[in-house]
């Protein structure tokens, strides 16, 4: 078993039970290549549910004066593949995963699916051996400056209409490809964003328009620095 005590430091946590943490960081292609245990699945799917109701919990107890959409807004805009995959890193989770050999190769360590997929993980675990409570502070300390830093962007988090206002005003059409990867019920989505003849953004996302909205604030940004100079 690798030494855990670097990632319990990152997180703040210590755990009871560290085989929980092990299973965190199987991936599945490590599993498929090695007997017994089991892969990081399970727990990713607890770790989202309760990763969702603890950011939903913060931004409705800190965040009175907004109504129901813009809590939504709040929500998803930390809650998303790209960020969680940022929180990962800054945890170095990284160093830590499991991996197939096929999957190390091709640089796993570092895809946005594979480090947000292990930090949910990581918090159903803490989930299963501390419980509600310790797991929403350590999410509340995760994710608290996320949350206050995106509140300051609201107005920016509908970047698809905002990038369809830019491309007007260039006389430019917009269009989405948009790629999937995975099982029915773990799918990823994987969106380019087309402005004019030019691809302009990628973004990664458990859903299309997820996918879609991270394109298309990248685009904003590329066009908005090119209207600027």
């Amino acid at each position: 078993m690798p030494d855990f005590s670097k990632l319990c430091a990152r997180l703040g946590y210590e755990f009871a039970n560290v085989s929980l943490l092990e299973t965190a960081m199987h991936h599945r292609s490590w599993n498929a290549e090695n007997d017994g245990g089991e892969s990081n699945e399970r727990l990713e799917f607890l770790g989202d549910a309760v990763l969702g109701w603890v950011v939903a919990d913060i931004v409705y107890t800190q965040h009175s004066d907004l109504p129901e959409g813009k809590l939504t807004d709040l929500r998803k805009s930390v809650v998303n593949a790209n960020a969680l995959a940022e929180v990962a890193i800054d945890l170095g989770i990284g160093e830590f995963l499991m991996l197939g050999k096929g999957e190390d190769g091709a640089g796993g360590r570092s895809k946005t699916s594979i480090l947000s997929d292990a930090l949910e993980a990581v918090i159903g675990a803490v989930y299963i051996d501390a419980g509600p409570q310790v797991t929403h502070e350590v999410v509340t300390a995760l994710m608290g400056k996320r949350i206050v830093d995106a509140v300051g962007g609201l107005d920016r988090l509908d970047s698809k209409t905002r990038l369809q206002e830019l491309a007007a005003q260039l006389g430019v059409s917009v269009h989405y490809a948009v790629e999937d990867e995975g099982p029915d019920h773990d799918k990823v989505f994987f969106a380019t964003v087309i402005v004019g003849d030019r691809k302009l953004g990628h973004g990664e996302g458990k859903s299309k328009k997820a996918a879609e909205q991270i394109a298309a604030e990248i685009a904003c940004d590329v066009l908005n620095s090119e209207i600027a100079s």
